[in-house]
């Protein structure tokens, strides 16, 4: 299976750390043969040094290896000196990096006095895009790039001389108008939008540099990551690649989202440093990230998963496979849900809590429908030789090994299960790298051209739900961005997880991953020195507000900066603009402008009655 098709990385079978370039930050490098590094950002005024260094201990005390800070001034980008004197005199060495936007001055500045400089390709030499529809002949492109190269080739020498690393970090919605004019918005603008940066420092030798992409839609941050991979793979460049899904949000939504995004990459290999980026104190992400990294070293030296035949997927946009429909599962409908029951019955868990009912229950040997009308669940040898089965629907449930090993034995069952049109598959792994071996089998039936739907399962055994959030997430959100599976049911063997929890957790990696939306997708911000309202607190208001609005993406942003980037494609936004006022978002486009505070909730919904998308809730 190796170099085939689409090379964005060695093997899809097994689970291997890609070898990038060691960086140097600070004393702490990344890449080569490092642990993948944990890195969160401070949410203090960066020019109040004693705030500052107060929370970066809290954060390096809970694990991190790298820390960045907002620099959205020349004061701040002066006082990092401050805060590292009084950082090394509390005795802690933990490289801080700068956030850098629309000043390459004060990247300058900060360049001076600490170990990494993070920089948005989009708008660090580029005005802040104006969405005009300009068109670029070639010439003017090619002027544009010599001048970014003017500027940026002085900036790299500076950074040579201070010893500083440099993260090229781009973000879905915050390209340039050039970029934007010949690629779009898609996963192609962004990655070029970075490579452009990454030629000149491989022109100029500088290979202290992590690249990052980012977007708070996971299937375009997944995409455009492979991507990346893949261009530089060509271009004969392995920058260390750093990992996060911007704009994740809280609570659930924030932990399911960051690890289907993160997973569906680490899963891969790539990654040599993450964020997970949460709208809560920034000391909160560590520990999920710290999960999320270890359950993929639990992936090392897994089970050989063999794949001699491959019909891989366009890993680089979305193409769901190609099923016939049965029931309401496959073909173009959206992916069911199937509860595990365990030892309950049927009438004990209905009414069930909550607007996210599942569309069918697993119980023993059968799954039935919220009415009771029952399916059975067979294995291999029953579908095969039981011919009291042809005609009636029903679920086989089996996983790769076992069906590789009786195919061997009884080739036939391709013709049969080609033939029948009542027949769902519910495939499970018990390999410790699951993501690969599911994956693997999807890609054997497209070969087979065997056109069945499928669902997903997967049994855990956790107590602590933020734990099964994290790992059934990683293992299985990669296979729904990549269009595979037909539905998603899971298990749990420990008590500590409700039914509630567990259902709803299936209904949470379905959205997460973009496959099915069933509740309202708020997208905000972790915060950080540029936030000009308590972020935590208003991101609470507005999903309490507009929480009943299940077809909608509202995004809550702590600044304009790169709030109305970052919120790649919502259908609607919030985000500071100065202290206490408010501008008001449809797509992209600010349409209300300056509203205080406290009239914002008001006016958004206001805002999103005129445009026809306002429901009552119930």
């Amino acid at each position: 299976m190796k170099d085939r098709h689409f090379n964005y990385i060695r093997d899809l079978t097994r689970y291997e750390r890609q070898k990038t370039w060691e960086v140097k930050i600070g004393g702490l490098p990344v890449g080569g043969d490092n642990p993948i590094r944990i890195q969160t950002m401070t949410d203090t005024d960066s020019a109040d040094t004693e705030a500052t260094v107060d929370q970066l201990v809290k954060i390096i005390k809970a694990g991190a290896d790298y820390v960045r800070v907002t620099v959205k001034s020349t004061t701040d980008a002066e006082n990092l000196k401050n805060i590292k004197s009084e950082l090394l005199a509390r005795g802690f060495e933990t490289p801080l990096i700068a956030d850098i936007h629309f000043n390459p001055k004060l990247a300058e500045i900060a360049a001076k006095n600490i170990s990494k400089v993070r920089i948005n390709p989009g708008n660090f030499y580029d005005k802040r895009a104006q969405f005009k529809n300009k068109v670029y002949t070639d010439e003017e492109y090619k002027q544009e790039l010599s001048k970014i190269e003017e500027q940026f080739i002085p900036f790299l020498e500076l950074l040579k001389s201070t010893n500083a690393a440099l993260r090229i970090g781009a973000n879905h919605g915050s390209l340039s108008d050039r970029v934007m004019s010949r690629y779009g918005n898609t996963p192609s603008g962004i990655v070029e939008s970075v490579l452009e940066f990454l030629r000149i420092c491989k022109k100029e030798g500088f290979n202290d540099v992590v690249v990052s992409i980012k977007s708070s839609n996971t299937r375009v941050m997944a995409y455009s990551v492979r991507l990346l991979n893949f261009k530089m793979r060509l271009e004969d460049m392995k920058y260390p690649i750093h990992l996060g899904v911007t704009e994740a949000g809280e609570g659930e939504d924030g932990r399911i989202k960051s690890a289907v995004g993160i997973g569906a990459l680490l899963a891969d290999g790539i990654g040599d440093t993450i964020r997970v980026s949460l709208t809560e104190n920034p000391i909160k992400e560590i520990p999920v990230a710290k999960k999320l990294v270890s359950h993929f070293q639990s992936y090392e030296n897994h089970q050989p998963i063999t794949a001699p035949m491959i019909a891989q997927a366009n890993p680089f946009e979305y193409e769901r496979r190609s099923t016939r429909p049965v029931l309401n599962m496959g073909d173009k409908q959206l992916p069911v849900v199937i509860a595990d029951l365990g030892d309950r019955s049927l009438s004990e868990m209905i009414p069930i809590r909550g607007k996210l009912i599942p569309d069918y229950f697993l119980s023993g040997n059968k799954i039935m429908d919220i009415k009771g009308e029952s399916f059975p669940v067979i294995s291999l040898e029953e579908y095969l030789f039981e011919s009291t089965r042809w005609g009636r629907m029903k679920f086989i449930r089996t996983n790769k090994m076992e069906f590789d090993r009786f195919m061997d034995m009884h080739p036939e069952i391709i013709t049969k299960l080609k033939q029948t049109r009542k027949t769902v598959l519910m495939l499970e792994s018990f390999n410790r790298n699951p993501l690969a071996e599911l994956r693997a089998f999807f890609m054997a039936l497209e070969t087979h051209i065997w056109k069945v739907p499928v669902i997903v399962y997967r049994k855990y055994n956790e107590s602590e739900i933020e734990d099964l959030q994290i790992k059934a997430a990683a293992d299985l959100g990669g296979l729904f961005i990549d269009g595979y599976g037909d539905g998603i049911c899971l298990s749990n063997e420990n008590e500590n997880i409700t039914f509630t929890e567990l259902k709803d957790l299936s209904f949470g990696i379905l959205q997460a991953s973009r496959m099915r939306m069933s509740k309202t997708d708020f997208i905000s911000c972790p915060g950080c020195g540029r936030t000009l309202f308590n972020l935590q607190e208003t991101t609470r208001k507005v999903k309490a507000h507009f929480k009943h609005l299940d077809h909608l993406k509202i995004g809550i942003m702590g600044c304009v900066v790169n709030g109305p980037g970052e919120m790649g494609d919502v259908d609607y936004g919030f985000v500071g603009t100065s202290l206490n006022k408010v501008n008001l978002y449809k797509g992209l486009q600010p349409v209300k402008r300056h509203i205080p505070y406290e009239n914002a909730v008001a006016e958004l919904e206001q805002l999103i009655r005129e445009n026809g998308d306002w429901k009552d809730p119930v």
